[in-house]
This record gives structure tokens, C-alpha cells and sequence, in this order.
């Protein structure tokens, strides 16, 4: 497959990002297949997607779910398009919107999933409290995120230098974001994760759990 072509000097990043991974993260989903199979074994009726990227986890989702999928890097959707119909989600909404203002209805879904998307919103409190919003009472908040490496280790100092290259090549991820701190504090009934190390560079540790919103 060929690289991307030219673009503007402002969003080459943002193709090239979306380019690699649709074609880089094969290795990734080995180490993370079981764990994202039982994570969304029960996925059921409204189901909302925040940054699905290329698509990498239609081949885990039943095909009787209404998905609608948020993913402001536009250059992710005709490899998201494609991933939808190969795996029998013709009908995916689609939506170029931000994570922040999620259009969608109050007490709306029943599911909402983020993988590995926490990391690059721009305001991740505000974004928490829209999962919040738009989740049924009762429903879930299904996540599998890389959080910030113990304060003092080696690690969380390498996170922390290589921030601002890291952050502009890779679609705007912060590899020392205290995702699980701001999970804690977002509201949720109950707040249930494990937390594991792939072994891939700077971005890990990882999590993944379930966060359910109180019943009325």
C-alpha cells in the first residue's frame, strides 16, 4: 500500500497518523484481543464510539448493536467505512464531532466505549461529564485507556520529554495524561478496572473497565 501523499503542512500529521494505524496495529490488537473480547461480550442497544480510529474493534462488537462512531480526524473514515462494512455495519453513523459536544440526547445510550482516545481529547473533564450526560441510567462506560507511569519513575519522566513531539505526531495523545485520576473523580456509580502493561514503549501502563452511571 502506498504512503499518503502530499497534504497541507497542518494536517500531514493527522493523515499519516491515520494511515499507520490502519496499517501498524496488527501487533497491538494480539495483546489486547482477549481482554477487548470479554470487555464488550454484553454489548448490547445504543452504542456510542468515542475515537474509533480505523475501526479496530468492529470484529468485537454484535452485529445488533445501532453504532454510532465520534471521530474528529476525518482521514480516519474511509478506513473506518470500510472496517464497518467488511464486518456488517453498513449503516454506522459516522460523526465529525469532538468528544467535548457529543450531539447526542440526554439518557440516550446504553454503551459508551473508548479505546485508547482519553489520552488526546483536548478536555478530558468536560468530555467525562458528556459520557455522563448521554448514557442511560444504569448504562456503561467501557474503556481500555494507557495512563500516566508512578511519579518518580523513569517512565513518567521520559512521558513527560517526549510530550510535545509525541503529542503532535500521534494525533494528539498525551502519554502522562492522569486518565484514571480524572475517571475517579468524573461521577460514575461505580468505577471498575484493571490495570496491565503490554509491553510496547511510552505509552503504558494501560487500564480497562467498566464505569456505570447511577440509576435514577
Amino acid at each position: 500500500m502506498e504512503l499518503p501523499s502530499a497534504v497541507c503542512p497542518c494536517c500531514w500529521n493527522k493523515r499519516l497518523f491515520a494511515w499507520l494505524l490502519a496499517n501498524g496495529n496488527a501487533e497491538y490488537e494480539k495483546l489486547v484481543s482477549d481482554r477487548k473480547r470479554s470487555l464488550f461480550s454484553n454489548l448490547h442497544g445504543n452504542v456510542l464510539e468515542i475515537g474509533p480510529g480505523t475501526g479496530a474493534n468492529f470484529p468485537y462488537y454484535p452485529k445488533e448493536i445501532r453504532w454510532i462512531g465520534i471521530e474528529p480526524n476525518s482521514y480516519m473514515h474511509p478506513y473506518l467505512r470500510t472496517e464497518a462494512e467488511k464486518f456488517g455495519f453498513s449503516n454506522a453513523d459516522i460523526r465529525s464531532i469532538s468528544a467535548e459536544r457529543l450531539e447526542a440526547e440526554d439518557n440516550s445510550m446504553d454503551v459508551v466505549v473508548s479505546t485508547l482516545v482519553l489520552c488526546s481529547v483536548p478536555d478530558l473533564t468536560a468530555a467525562l461529564q458528556e459520557i455522563l450526560r448521554v448514557l442511560k441510567p444504569g448504562g456503561s462506560f467501557l474503556f481500555i485507556e494507557h495512563v500516566a507511569a508512578p511519579q518518580g519513575s523513569l517512565l513518567r519522566r521520559v512521558q513527560r520529554g517526549v510530550r510535545p513531539v509525541w503529542k503532535f505526531l500521534a494525533d494528539g495523545c498525551n502519554p502522562d495524561r492522569e486518565t484514571l485520576i480524572a475517571l475517579e473523580k468524573a461521577g460514575f456509580d461505580s468505577l471498575n478496572y484493571n490495570k496491565f502493561e503490554p509491553p510496547i514503549p511510552i505509552v503504558t501502563p494501560h487500564i480497562s473497565g467498566v464505569g456505570i452511571k447511577k440509576r435514577k
